[in-house]
Order: C-alpha cells, then sequence, then structure tokens
C-alpha cells in the first residue's frame, strides 16, 4: 500500500473494501508526523540563526526517518492483521473440534489485531518529543509544519488505540484486555497532556486550534 499514489490510496480507503481503515489511516499520519518532524530540521540544520541546536537538530533525522519507515510498512500491517481475524471467520465450525479451532483462530486474530495498532500508538507517540524541539527550538518559519507534526502524532495514537478498544471488546482473555487497556490509558493520557503542552509552548491553546 504504500507503493500507492495519493489518490490511490485515498480512493481505495473510499472504495466498500474493509481495508485499509482506520487502523492504516492512523499508521499514515504518524508516518506523516515523523517526515514533517524530520523536515523541519532539515530546514534547521545548516542556518547560523540556529548554530547552537544544529546537534539536537541532527538527532532527530535518523530516529523521525525510521519511525517513518516504519509505519508506512505498518499501514499494510494492520491490514494483514485483521485479514487473520476474518479468514478465521471463514474456517468450518461443524465439529467441535472444527468449533475450538475456530475460536482460537479468531481470538488469535483479534490479539494481532490490537497488537499492531498498539505498535503504532507507541510509535506515533515517539514523534512527540521531537516535535515539541522542533516546535521550541527549531527554524521559527517551520513552526506551523512542526505544530502540524504534533496534532498529526496525536491523531496517530488515538486512533490507533481506538482500534485497539475496539478489538479488546471480543477478547476473552480477560487477563490480556486487562493489562492492555492499562496500558492503552497510559498512552491516551500522555498522548494528550503532551500536544496540550506542546502546543502551550507555541502560544496556541487547544481550543484555539477546535475553533
Amino acid at each position: 500500500m504504500k507503493n500507492m499514489t495519493v489518490e490511490q490510496f485515498a480512493m481505495q480507503t473510499a472504495s466498500n473494501e474493509p481495508v485499509p481503515g482506520g487502523g492504516s489511516i492512523s499508521a499514515l499520519a504518524g508516518a506523516l508526523a515523523a517526515a514533517l518532524t524530520e523536515m523541519v530540521a532539515g530546514l534547521t540544520i545548516g542556518k547560523k540563526k540556529y548554530a547552537e541546536v544544529e546537534e539536537e537538530m541532527k538527532k532527530a533525522v535518523a530516529p523521525m526517518h525510521e519511525i517513518c519507515e516504519h509505519l508506512l510498512d505498518d499501514i499494510k500491517r494492520d491490514s494483514e492483521s485483521f485479514d487473520l481475524y476474518m479468514q478465521a471467520l471463514t474456517l468450518p465450525k461443524e465439529t467441535e473440534e472444527e468449533k475450538a479451532a475456530r475460536t482460537k483462530a479468531m481470538q488469535d486474530g483479534l490479539k494481532a489485531a490490537v497488537a499492531v495498532p498498539l505498535s503504532v500508538a507507541k510509535r506515533a507517540y515517539e514523534v512527540m518529543p521531537y516535535a515539541e524541539v522542533m516546535v521550541t527550538k527549531g527554524n521559527k518559519t517551520a513552526v506551523t509544519d512542526a505544530l502540524v507534526a504534533t496534532m498529526m502524532a496525536r491523531t496517530a495514537v488515538l486512533g490507533a488505540l481506538f482500534n485497539v478498544k475496539i478489538n479488546l471488546e471480543s477478547i476473552k482473555d480477560e487477563a490480556f484486555v486487562e493489562e492492555t487497556a492499562k496500558e492503552v490509558a497510559v498512552i491516551e493520557k500522555n498522548a494528550l497532556a503532551y500536544e496540550k503542552k506542546i502546543l502551550a509552548q507555541a502560544g496556541v491553546s487547544k481550543s484555539t486550534v477546535e475553533e
């Protein structure tokens, strides 16, 4: 999917096919957040005015590039994890053994459908500290790009976590559900707080953005 044109990807998303869906779009949002953050670093490096922060900018380039690449791959991985569950639904269920095997495959598919978006959320959250550096220390002519990166990262985190939460509702492993739900709550809370902090440092309130 990552090799599609923007138009092809958008049209595939708009089709009546179940993938790419919200999980893949969240991964794309995170990839774009990382790409924008890397861009701002690049626009700051080599400028005399920002010589004091040049090393800090350089340190952001490789991590953001790596996260971008990984999240682009996650676009496909998210769709494939959903396919595992869909394939499990087609398994035979005539005998008790078949029913048990089908149920297990469905549960395994759901856990896979949780693992990928949870990974996406974590990686997208990793963009936020770098985006903060770009907002506060990067090239001021690109501060809005860094702010968009911040909000895209937040959206990627929350969007991916929506998918985690909806799939947790169908998983019967109570210990797995409880542990994962706690992790989700922490990531979600942290992402919202971090976005608010970054916007405030730029003199932008969340209420202003929402207006």
